[in-house]
């Protein structure tokens, strides 16, 4: 060894016990920030997906172009209503998805109402999972009037509504009573019943 290289050397300072305490506690906090962005991924990638309620709204969207509702003279030039019937589940998305749409040359339109009462501007009711105590209530005054009722309550297509969103999966289907959509004059696409969950054709509870 030259004396240059053994003057260098003297120079460089030795990896202590304190030296390879630090590298380690780095090591350490650079593992522990990688675990923190891994564990928080899958969240950021769930809150990315579209969740229920903003797939139900492109629903209620999509059943304006496969639902036919008795011709009405007097509403031809009033907004078509779709309304929420108790508390709002889906916020701004609802409106966000119907702005600009029309059926026909009748604007879409988001409404919400706190009675069936308030429906004669609804063409289509959702109701609301509030409701659910008085849904015998509701369903009942709306009777064999052209307002096609929609829900995610369980049951809800059993209980007389029209159409009832379930999960199935994971993903959001939809069953229909066909029955109580007809005995109301509407008249449901083929093309609907075809992609429908289950299609109850007879007005019986539970069939």
């Amino acid at each position: 060894m030259t004396a240059m290289e053994r003057t260098n050397r003297e120079k460089s300072p030795r990896a202590g016990p304190a030296h390879f305490s630090r590298l380690n506690r780095h090591i350490r906090m650079f593992l522990l920030s990688l675990v923190s962005l891994c564990s928080a991924l899958p969240s950021y990638a769930q809150q990315a997906k579209p969740d229920e309620y903003q797939i139900e709204a492109t629903y209620l969207y999509d059943f304006t172009r496969f639902v036919a509702w008795p011709t009405q003279t007097s509403t031809q030039n009033q907004p078509f209503g779709i309304c929420v019937l108790g508390t709002d589940p889906f916020g701004r998305e609802l409106d966000a998805v119907l702005a600009g749409g029309h059926v026909g040359n009748r604007s879409l339109v988001a409404k919400r109402i706190s009675k069936p009462q308030q429906t004669s501007e609804c063409q289509i009711l959702f109701v609301s999972a509030s409701e659910e105590g008085r849904l015998n209530e509701i369903l009942t005054a709306l009777d064999r009037s052209s307002v096609l009722t929609v829900s995610d309550i369980p049951q809800f297509s059993q209980r007389g509504g029209m159409i009832q969103f379930v999960l199935d999966g994971g993903k959001v289907r939809f069953e229909v009573n066909l029955s109580k959509a007809g005995d109301a004059g509407l008249t449901l696409s083929s093309d609907l019943l075809r992609v429908a969950l289950a299609v109850r054709r007879h007005s019986q509870p539970g069939q």
